[in-house]
């Protein structure tokens, strides 16, 4: 990471300007200011955060420690499954939270929303598809597993994963995030700042694993009601991205313009380009969330039908041996 610096008296806490954990400006100071911003940044810079590189570092390395616990035993475990959560969605999250992207997040809004839409859309999927909750049942002693299901069936979690509400949570959480004082706190607070960042992971998990993932978690629904609602957040994520485009006040505007960096574009076309980022990458996410909830149907479906044809040629069989009719065999059966 490179820098240049602007010397001058010792800054004190309460005037310092914070970005991804870098101090960028201060009232007078040593201050170390960021480099202009191109894509090669989202790999040259770094923003480290101490609690999402802890999360990335437990959370990846405990289902890892469950594959090897699976293998050791002699039973298969997916690779996909394993791709997906650790490379897909802890790789995701960290790197949403740790590269250029986290140093130049509340420099620049156009690069938070990218950010925002990685940890909202991309991590939760990639998790969901992961099966951790599956794999934790597994491989967990006993006591444990009790816990988990215990916490699993408990009624805050049934509450939190009833589908209109977690719907709620993720359409509307942005809105409360970009038109209230809470995005201009996450700019300026190292924690809030953090926190937000597992809260849009939280929100996405709550309204996606019930309906893309493959774990016995509360809150899943039949297949044409998952779609109609994967639909439903597609206007919402584009009128979003439009407001947001339309604006004439400048979100966190107190913020954006005291910062002290000569490369910086104008703030209010920097949330232009914003809003535009949301609103496609909304659209074309949640076309692939379609596409993956139709094949999973699809499956399923298949699988039924395997199932059916199963028990068909079962009472096929019963009925030939023992002679009796289609409704006495199944009775039989």
């Amino acid at each position: 990471m490179s820098f240049t610096l602007r010397r001058g008296p010792r800054p004190t806490p309460s005037d310092a300007t914070y970005a991804g954990g870098v101090l960028l400006s201060t009232a007078d100071g040593l201050t170390p200011a960021l480099p202009p911003f191109d894509l090669g940044r989202i790999v040259t810079e770094s923003g480290i955060a101490p609690i999402p590189a802890i999360l990335t570092v437990w959370v990846a390395g405990a289902y890892l420690v469950g594959v090897r616990v699976l293998r050791k035993r002699g039973d298969r475990w997916p690779l996909g499954r394993t791709i997906s959560f650790v490379a897909v969605g802890m790789g995701g999250f960290a790197f949403a939270t740790t590269s250029g992207l986290a140093a130049y997040d509340t420099v620049l809004l156009s690069v938070h929303m990218v950010q925002h839409m990685i940890l909202t859309m991309l991590v939760p999927l990639a998790l969901a598809l992961g099966a951790p909750v599956t794999l934790a049942l597994r491989t967990l002693p006993a006591r444990p597993r009790r816990w988990l299901m215990a916490v699993l069936h408990s009624a805050p979690v049934r509450v939190l994963s009833f589908p209109p509400l977690a719907f709620l949570l993720f359409v509307l959480s942005p809105w409360v995030l970009y038109f209230s004082s809470w995005y201009p706190a996450s700019a300026e607070s190292t924690y809030v700042h953090e926190m937000t960042h597992v809260h849009l992971v939280a929100t996405g998990a709550l309204f996606l694993w019930p309906l893309v993932g493959v774990d016995p978690v509360p809150g899943r629904v039949a297949y044409p009601f998952r779609m109609l609602m994967m639909v439903m957040t597609l206007p919402f994520h584009a009128f979003l991205g439009v407001t947001i485009m339309n604006q004439e006040e400048l979100i966190a505007g107190e913020h954006f313009t005291s910062l002290e960096l000569a490369w910086l574009p104008d703030p209010m076309d920097d949330q232009h380009l914003a809003g535009g980022i949301l609103w496609g990458t909304g659209d074309v996410v949640g076309i692939v969330f379609f596409m993956v909830l139709f094949a999973q149907w699809v499956r399923s479906s298949m699988r039924e039908a395997e199932r059916e044809d199963r028990r068909l040629d079962r009472l096929e069989r019963l009925e030939q041996r023992e002679g009796l009719d289609p409704v006495a065999a199944e009775r039989a059966e």
